[in-house]
Formats: structure tokens, sequence, C-alpha cells
């Protein structure tokens, strides 16, 4: 469906996107101090870390794709919390790191030069390009086992318009506002967290883990369109289909599901807030 292939696209898309963004960094700073001889490490801790992932992405694959019934769902209900918890402490990474990620990049590399180490430049770049890559593994998984075409073709589709905008981006890498790039892409990402965590508890509905309290606190999955299409908000249908693959949409949820999906809102909301006020205060304040 088209509203998967757009929700791997887009998840594809930001993490390939941040990834890009720190080798970015890390190949114009090896630039600016004329040592592009280094590059070479850097490829090695990308193509590592491409690797790796890649290994992940298997052993997922290989757990998830054997399993079924209420196993299925415990599984898939914990790989949906698991991958809402580090995409939070990753949106709490950022808020209070983005503004010093670039100095802290330069400083790392300035290290491992004075010490001749010049692996450590290799492992800078295989953990910002594998971070990102089991991230990926953990959000277009369970998309995958629902329609594997659709999901890679819009993992290959991101990751194609990636390279592309890397080689216009990594041009003006040096001079982009990491701090403001990642204090607004956090939005997205609550999004993403948020519709993560009500899948995961839906799932533990299903399994009997996490009573239902109310099995549908609204039913927006009315009966099909005439011409058999399905209505627009309903879970299959156009719009409803596509939020349900990019934020955990239910066009029918149960009562615990909406109290999860509210509560995560309420605790992390707030921090959200105050980290897009002090960035507009430090903005105005400069």
């Amino acid at each position: 469906m088209v509203n998967l292939m757009l929700a791997s696209f887009l998840i594809t898309f930001r993490e390939a996107l941040e990834a890009a963004l720190i080798i970015g960094i890390i190949s114009a700073y090896v630039a600016k101090i004329g040592r592009k001889d280094l590059n070479r490490y850097i490829n090695i801790g990308i193509i590592g870390a491409l690797i790796a992932s890649l290994a992940v992405a298997m052993i997922f694959k290989t757990v998830y794709g054997d399993l079924s019934g209420t196993a299925e769902q415990l599984f898939g209900g914990t790989a949906d919390l698991a991958a809402a918890i580090v995409l939070t402490y990753m949106i709490f990474w950022m808020a209070n790191n983005s503004r010093q990620v670039k100095g802290e990049v330069q400083e790392k590399i300035d290290l491992s030069i004075s010490k001749g180490n010049m692996l450590g430049i290799a492992g800078l770049s295989f953990i910002a390009v594998f971070r990102e890559g089991v991230e990926t593994v953990l959000f277009l998984g369970t998309l995958a086992i629902n329609n594997p075409v659709d999901t890679i073709s819009g993992f290959f589709i991101g990751l194609a318009a990636i390279i592309v905008l890397s080689f216009i981006m990594f041009k003006g890498t040096y001079s982009l506002d990491v701090g403001k790039f990642f204090r607004y892409t956090s939005f997205i990402l609550i999004l993403f967290s948020a519709g993560l965590v009500a899948t995961g508890v839906h799932d533990f509905n299903d399994a009997g883990v996490i009573p239902y309290g109310i099995t549908h606190v609204w039913d927006l999955n009315p009966p099909l369109n005439p011409d058999g299409s399905y209505p627009l908000l309903h879970d299959n249908g156009l719009i409803g289909g596509s939020l349900k693959a990019l934020v955990g949409y239910n066009a029918a949820p149960s009562l615990t599901e909406v109290l999860a999906y509210i509560g995560y809102w309420i605790i992390i909301g707030p921090f959200i807030y105050r980290n897009y006020k002090t960035g507009t205060e430090v903005k105005n304040g400069s």
C-alpha cells in the first residue's frame, strides 16, 4: 500500500538524514584541517555500520518472522515499546546536546589525531551510522512484516533521496545550524514515538497482557463505500491508513491504548515545549 511506502520513506529519510548530517560534520572538519587522507577511516566506519545494521535486520526478521499468534503480538508490542524508549532517549539527548554536537565531534576528531588513533575516527562514523541503522530496523521491522515489498521500496527511495541530498548538503554542512535542525525534527520524532507506545499497548491488549478497559472507545471503521473502497478515516483508508503507518493511528482504539497515548504526551510534551521555548529565547537573545 502507498501509505506503508510513504511511512517507510519518511522514517528512512529522517534517520538517514541525521546520520548523513553527523558524517557531513566529520567530513567537513577533516577537509578544513587539511586531512582528507582520513576519509578512508570515515568510509571504514560507514561500511562497518551498514554491515552491522544489516545483521541486526536479519536477526529481527529471523526472530519475528517465525512467530505467530500471541508470541507475535508479545514480540511486536515489546519491539514497539523498545523503539519508543530508544526514540524518546534520542529526543532527550538531542535537546540536551544539539547545540554542542558540532563542537563535540570536532573535539573527538582532534583527540584521535593527537593520539594517532585513526580508528577512533572510524569508530565515530560507525556509531553515527549504526545508531540510526538500528533505529530504522526497529521502526521498519513491524511494517515489513505486514508488507515487505512496499516497506523495502520506501526504504530504498528514502535512502536514494538522502544520497542525492548528501552531495548537496555536505558543501554547507560546516555552517549548518545543527541545534536548530535537531530541535525542530524532535517534534516529528515525538509523533512517531507516541504512536509506537500506543501500537505497543494495542499488541499487548490483543495478547491479553494489558486489559482493554473498553474494547473500542470509538469506532471510525464504518462499512465500505458503495464502490467497495475504504472510507478515508478507516484503518485501511487513504488518510487513516497513512496515519496508522506513520503515527500509530487506530480508528477503533481501546481505552488503555488511548490512555497510553495521552499519558506519553502529558509526560514528554512539556519537556519538548520547554526545549522549543529555550531554543527561541536563545535565538532572540543572540
